[in-house]
């Protein structure tokens, strides 16, 4: 069974970290990956089973609204391995 991956992006450093703190304490998920895309926008990404990274999304979507920007959040129930490979995750 693969892992999903969620993703919180946020215009901004400060929410992005507040997302990220959020999405580790509400539910049984890892931070995969952080990308500084430019212009302030940073995409934070967890892994886990699906229930606990969706919880983990909405929890750190909440989190980046209250501090900062939230921009869009993702989660990919079964990402295909090659995304996987492809990305890094």
């Amino acid at each position: 069974m693969s892992e999903s991956i969620g993703m919180v992006e946020t215009k901004g450093y400060v929410g992005s970290v507040e997302a990220s703190d959020a999405m580790v304490k509400a539910a049984g998920v890892t931070l995969a990956k952080q990308i500084q895309i430019g212009g302030g926008l940073v995409t934070v990404v967890v892994k886990g089973d699906v229930g606990s990274v969706k919880a983990a999304v909405e929890a750190g979507s909440e989190a980046a609204k209250r501090v900062g920007e939230l921009v869009c959040a993702h989660v990919i129930a079964r990402p295909h391995a090659e995304l996987i490979k492809h990305f890094g995750f």
